[in-house]
C-alpha cells in the first residue's frame, strides 16, 4: 500500500527497514550523533541509548508498515545535492484510518537544515496521502515552542490550500511533561484545488523508465 521508494527533484525517500538501513547506521545518526539533542528538542521521541534500541525501532517501523499504521522512510539527498546519498533523516506518515486522517512527520539531521527539504518532503507525503491512500485530511502538529518548524509548515500548508487551526494547550507530552501543539491541516479537496496533484513526485517501482528522467 505504501510506496517503497519516493523521489522528488532533490530527495530520495526509501523505506526505513533493516533491509535498507542497518541498526548501526540508525544508531550513529539517532543516538551517538553530536547534534542529536538539538535535532530532537521538539520531537516526541528521545535519542537512542543503545544499538539494541536502534534494532527495536527498525523492527517497530516494519511492524507498523505491515499493519498499515505508519510508513517511515529514510531521507537521502539525490545526486547533485550536497551530501548525496547520506542519511539525512527520516520522514513518516501516520495513518488514523478511523478518523480519515494522516499525520506527516519529519526528522532532519542538522547538517541538512535550511535547504527547504521539509517542504519538499511534505509535497511528496501529501501526494501519497491524498492520491494513493485517498485520505480526507492531513494534519501537522508542531510543538508549541518550535518556531523554526512553525514557519516552514505555515509556508507549505498555505501553498497547498490548508489552514492554521490554532494552539492546543497541553495536547501532547515531551519527556513526560505536558506540551502545547500548534495544528495545521489540509483537506484532500483543498490540496486538489491548489493544484497539489501537479506536485513532481515519482514512485520508481511504478515505472519501467529511468527514475532519474525528469
Amino acid at each position: 500500500m505504501f510506496p517503497e521508494v519516493i523521489e522528488t527533484k532533490r530527495l530520495r525517500l526509501e523505506r526505513c527497514c533493516r533491509e535498507r538501513v542497518s541498526p548501526r547506521a540508525l544508531y550513529a545518526a539517532a543516538g551517538t550523533s553530536p547534534t542529536i539533542d538539538a535535532e530532537t528538542e521538539y520531537l516526541p521521541w528521545s535519542p537512542l541509548d543503545t544499538l539494541a534500541d536502534a534494532e527495536e525501532r527498525l523492527a517497530e517501523f516494519e511492524r507498523q508498515w505491515d499493519d498499515r499504521e505508519r510508513a517511515e522512510w529514510v531521507v537521502r539527498p539525490r545526486n547533485g545535492e550536497p551530501g548525496a546519498g547520506e542519511f539525512a533523516g527520516t520522514a513518516g506518515l501516520i495513518c488514523r484510518w478511523d478518523r480519515d486522517l494522516a499525520l506527516p512527520a519529519i526528522w532532519l539531521r542538522k547538517p541538512f537544515w535550511g535547504r527547504g527539504y521539509s517542504g519538499e518532503r511534505a509535497d511528496a507525503l501529501l501526494s501519497v496521502a491524498f492520491d494513493r491512500l485517498d485520505v480526507g485530511v492531513a494534519a501537522v502538529p508542531i510543538h508549541g515552542e518550535n518556531d523554526r518548524s512553525y514557519s516552514a509548515v505555515e509556508q507549505y500548508v498555505e501553498r497547498h490550500g490548508g489552514r492554521y487551526e490554532g494552539r492546543l494547550r497541553n495536547h501532547a507530552g515531551r519527556y513526560d511533561e505536558p506540551a502545547d501543539h500548534h495544528r495545521f491541516s489540509v483537506s484532500r479537496e483543498e490540496w486538489r484545488a491548489a493544484d497539489g496533484a501537479e506536485t513532481t513526485v515519482r514512485f520508481p517501482e511504478d515505472h519501467t523508465d529511468s527514475a532519474s528522467d525528469w
